[in-house]
């Protein structure tokens, strides 16, 4: 629910909206708390209790102290239909995931709406990801979701969907021990591609720069990595090194990489933006990208295109991505079992200016 209120009879307006969602059954028993409410209909607090009082004086819901809002049997009995209802549960904000993740989620919204379904997009907080045992019973009663898709999901919130039972897909990469449905990259083989086409462009020392907080891609990346660099000879030396969350530590890593007595002459980088900040430190280091130094980006994101020299990437097509996940969530919707092994996507390497041979010398 994205609706902005006029200050006129404002609150008149935010009982309007709650009983419209109550009535679309976007709510099954509890409603969101307070903030995600007064966010999404761009009100304060106090407005939106004042309509919540409204409603519990109507007999429409109940306030729990402690507990919430929670919706009454006359306010059930217009949602008896089956939800219709997408829940995409993410760690972070829309704004936040990368470009290339927000092209194939408009895709995905597009298709949903085709087939009469809804997308919501519900932010877990960061503190439980961990734990998340903590917020999701709560939340699950507070959303009438039919199926739930996972976006950068933590290895405890898989086992939690799959504890439960419920209709869910993860977008990315299954942790190990967790059988969901996903839809994600092939990860292992892209690295170990991208390892075999460094060595035999001559480098003999190479490295993998990958994000410290090891999604399940990214561990399986490093596994493809190192069986592509198994099958050359014993001379050649291969690190993962792994970075922290920002360009500041991404940046201090490459330096003192680079500031090494034998530094890589080929890197492969596993996120886009990191690939940025390793353009930006090796400019400043006097290492010339494609001639002192080759990259190779593992992720794909629209602005790479407009570097120089054009980065080494591996893409893939985000309608393509977007059409496995509304298949496998037509048939979660419907009841239909879905496979959990569906062979992951295998992204093409565009050859840029950024990959050549190591240098002489």
């Amino acid at each position: 629910m994205q609706l902005r209120l006029q200050r006129s009879s404002l609150i008149d307006q935010v009982c309007a909206a709650l009983r419209e969602g109550l009535r679309a059954g976007a709510w099954p028993e509890w409603l969101p708390g307070e903030r995600r409410l007064c966010a999404e209909l761009g009100v304060g607090r106090n407005s939106l209790r004042a309509g919540l009082q409204r409603l519990a004086a109507e007999g429409v819901v109940a306030i729990v102290p402690g507990e919430g809002t929670r919706r009454l049997a006359r306010a059930r009995a217009a949602a008896a239909a089956p939800p219709r209802v997408v829940t995409l549960l993410s760690p972070v904000c829309l704004d936040q995931l990368r470009p290339q993740q927000g092209l194939w989620i408009d895709a995905y919204r597009g298709m949903l709406a085709e087939a009469g379904c809804r997308l919501r997009f519900v932010v877990l907080p960061p503190g439980l990801r961990a734990s998340p045992a903590a917020a999701l019973p709560r939340l699950r009663r507070q959303e009438s979701s039919g199926c739930w898709v996972l976006v950068r999901s933590s290895a405890a919130v898989q086992a939690w969907f799959q504890r439960q039972g419920l209709p869910c897909v993860v977008a990315g990469s299954c942790h190990d021990g967790i059988r969901l449905p996903s839809v994600d990259l092939d990860y292992r083989a892209l690295c170990r591609h991208a390892a075999v086409v460094l060595l035999r462009a001559g480098h003999r020392r190479i490295a993998l720069l990958s994000p410290r907080e090891g999604a399940a891609g990214d561990l399986r990346g490093e596994e493809g990595f190192r069986e592509g660099v198994r099958g050359f000879p014993e001379t050649t030396e291969a690190a993962v090194v792994r970075h922290g969350p920002g360009p500041s530590d991404v940046a201090r890593v490459l330096r003192r990489m680079f500031h090494s007595a034998r530094p890589p002459t080929g890197v492969l980088i596993g996120e886009s933006y990191a690939y940025l900040t390793a353009c930006s430190v090796l400019a400043q280091l006097g290492r010339r990208v494609g001639a002192d130094v080759s990259l190779v980006c593992r992720d794909e994101d629209r602005f790479l295109s407009y570097l120089e020299p054009e980065p080494a990437r591996y893409v893939a097509d985000p309608l393509h991505f977007a059409r496995r996940l509304a298949r496998i969530t037509g048939d979660l919707l419907a009841g239909r079992s879905v496979p959990v092994d569906s062979r992951p996507l295998l992204p093409r390497l565009v050859r840029g200016a950024s990959l050549g041979p190591p240098p002489r010398g």
